[in-house]
């Protein structure tokens, strides 16, 4: 082959190469709100959870507490009770509703809503895939069990019959053995997301992050022990980031309560502390931006006044 005519296919390559669209981006805000009955606890309506998505401009949002606490709630024994408010709440937004019904050890009450279309969900029905413009993505939401809750085993707080420990191991093993269960059922479903653009879990993990409870949150007093806690550790070597951490990586400068708006945070008998996340993966995973979302005051990133929950969201725009 003469040296012209290499020239002219090569040309002809390059310029069928440059023709081509480049791989479009997706952009979504993706929020995780514990909405703690979606007023219902107060007897209120869902205008107040409503108004907080909204200011959050979320796209898709795991619920979490979408009914009642049952009376008694006890730390041993809470079982959801009355209707959820996440159709109520999607309806309002103009959004897609999917009610998480079964019960395992992953689910207390929650829900998927979205203003993309919502398809059938997985096995243990923890996800369910949404399609965002021909592009389909997967959202998890998960609740897990806060008892035994190992940060008041850490600090001596009374809260159902688990005793009382001092090591990072044993608050580790305690945290594997009263979430574990939960997210072996996770990871299975996750299978089914295999092929996805994206991939999101939600949820109150009613555990702290690993992000967070550092050496470096200790020697600031916000901590009494670095543990790199397991249940967002396991996300982690799978390849999801923590998107509030990878927007505000110092969780000395910013500590990022989501428990709880409520109280005081010198309160002998809490511990505040970031429970909720919203993980994200997906290949080019870029988190733009990160936010807490809660009531008028200096741990909230965007404010919404009246606030309806005992926890504050978190929510994160991403791209893709």
């Amino acid at each position: 082959m003469g040296e012209k005519m290499k020239y002219v296919l090569l040309s002809a390559v390059l310029t069928s190469l440059l023709a081509l669209p480049a791989a479009a981006e997706t952009r979504l805000k993706i929020m995780s709100f514990n909405i703690w009955g979606g007023g219902q606890n107060e007897d209120k309506g869902v205008d107040e959870t409503v108004a907080a998505i909204r200011a959050a401009g979320a796209d898709i949002v795991g619920l979490q507490e979408t009914r009642l606490e049952s009376d008694p709630c006890t730390a041993e024994s809470c079982p959801a009770s009355g209707p959820s408010a996440a159709k109520a709440i999607a309806e309002a937004l103009g959004y897609y509703a999917y009610d998480q019904t079964q019960e395992n050890a992953a689910l207390w009450a929650n829900a998927v809503i979205s203003r993309y279309p919502i398809g059938p969900a997985s096995a243990h029905d923890l996800g369910v895939p949404i399609d965002v413009n021909g592009v389909t993505v997967w959202a998890f939401n998960i609740h897990h069990d806060d008892e035994p809750y190992q940060p008041y085993q850490l600090l001596g707080i009374e809260y159902g019959p688990a005793p009382f420990i001092t090591t990072e191991a044993e608050a580790q093993n305690w945290a594997n053995k009263t979430r574990g269960p939960a997210m072996d059922l996770l990871f299975e479903d996750m299978k089914q997301a295999d092929g996805a653009a994206a991939v999101f879990v939600f949820g109150d993990f009613n555990e702290p992050s690993e992000y967070d409870w550092t050496v470096a949150a200790v020697a600031a007093g916000q901590q009494p022990v670095k543990v790199q806690w397991p249940t967002t550790h396991r996300l982690s070597e799978a390849g999801f980031v923590d998107t509030y951490r990878a927007a505000w990586p110092d969780p000395v400068a910013k500590p990022a309560y989501t428990w709880t708006p409520r109280g005081d945070e010198l309160d002998k008998e809490d511990h505040h502390d970031r429970i909720d996340f919203a993980f994200a993966r997906a290949p080019g995973l870029k988190v733009l931006s990160a936010a807490i979302v809660g009531e008028d005051g200096p741990r909230t990133d965007i404010a919404v006044t009246p606030w309806p929950s005992d926890h504050r969201a978190t929510v994160a725009e991403v791209s893709f």
